[in-house]
């Protein structure tokens, strides 16, 4: 299966997290799995005209195109000419490129939330017209269009994150070689759903606190991030609380709040990341699927059943309170 992988508008942070792919040898585990990576523009040997020559086998028809990889945003400035990001060496704008390219491929990817919904390269003012494959924030559209099909059948697979978790990216690529991928393995969004199925609070190791709703005061406190914090972890889509970058780390248990990173949108919240904005005291941004009164119900029942190991540990750095020794046999 032949890989091309381009980069366009971004800061080349997923490729930098794909090289921390939990394996001893990267090239190996593709080739393990019939993966050829054709050319990558960090880590292939080929470079200037040597470079151009395998684009352009791909877009011409001799060079047989599975499955070609964007990352970064499309930048279709000024004026829609694309001019704003010319590919080095040919001349031509990358967005033309990866018109050209999208149309011969059996499957394109968008590897990071930027070249999925355009991400941070499309916040602000968005001086380079910035947009997704696919997508232009939430709506559908992008570069390509929302009519836009593969050569496979398929929309483009949006493995959304900032950055992306290099697992994500290679078990996609191993379920379109080992095959059939179909349309109902991605979700309303494009997602692949082995990862966007799930939420961040899945294997939070603050949902004790959560549960009792033992909130943190300041960033360095082990309490839940939710209420007070900004954490965005009850309804961001990912696994990333479960499967942890380098065998070990996640953004909650480095004591960030999760900021939703797999979402259209995200860089632009409309309040600062470490904020939780509240009406009456009740945070806007509710866990998925809770009605307001439930939430609202289960805070108070929760907050007066609060543990005081829970409580005086929530406003700490460090477990100050270790939990009580009981005896578990039944009499």
């Amino acid at each position: 299966m032949n890989v091309l992988w381009l980069q366009s508008g971004g800061c080349g942070g997923c490729t930098m997290s794909l090289l921390c792919a939990d394996t001893t040898d990267f090239f190996g585990t593709l080739g393990g799995a019939g993966i050829n990576l054709l050319w990558h523009p960090s880590l292939s040997l080929e470079s200037g005209d040597d470079a151009l020559s395998i684009l352009r086998a791909c877009r011409d028809g001799a060079l047989p195109l599975h499955v070609l990889c964007v990352e970064g945003a499309m930048l279709r400035g000024p004026r829609g000419t694309g001019r704003f990001h010319l590919l080095a060496g040919s001349g031509t704008p990358m967005v033309e490129w990866v018109r050209s390219l999208a149309a011969v491929a059996d499957h394109v990817i968008a590897v990071g939330t930027c070249a999925a919904y355009g991400g941070i390269a499309a916040g602000g003012g968005n001086p380079t017209d910035a947009c997704g494959l696919q997508y232009d924030g939430d709506q559908p559209g992008g570069l390509l269009g929302a009519a836009y099909r593969s050569r496979s059948g398929l929309p483009v697979i949006n493995i959304a994150g900032c950055p992306i978790h290099p697992q994500w990216v290679i078990e996609t690529l191993m379920s379109l070689a080992a095959g059939p991928f179909d349309a109902t393995q991605l979700d309303a969004l494009g997602r692949p759903r082995f990862y966007a199925d799930r939420l961040v609070h899945h294997g939070c190791t603050r949902n004790e606190f959560y549960e009792f709703k033992a909130s943190a005061a300041k960033p360095s406190d082990l309490g839940c991030l939710m209420e007070n914090m900004g954490c965005k972890g009850t309804q961001a889509h990912a696994d990333c609380s479960a499967r942890l970058w380098n065998g070990d780390g996640s953004c909650l248990r480095g004591g960030y709040a999760c900021i939703s990173c797999t979402e259209p949108g995200f860089e632009e919240p409309g309040h600062p990341f470490h904020v939780t904005p509240k009406i009456a005291g009740i945070p806007i941004g509710l866990p998925a699927d809770m009605p307001k009164a439930w939430f609202v119900a289960l805070s108070s029942l929760s907050k007066s059943a609060t543990p005081k190991r829970v409580r005086d540990n929530a406003r700490s750095d460090h477990p100050v309170v270790t939990p009580a020794i009981r005896k578990t046999r039944l009499k």
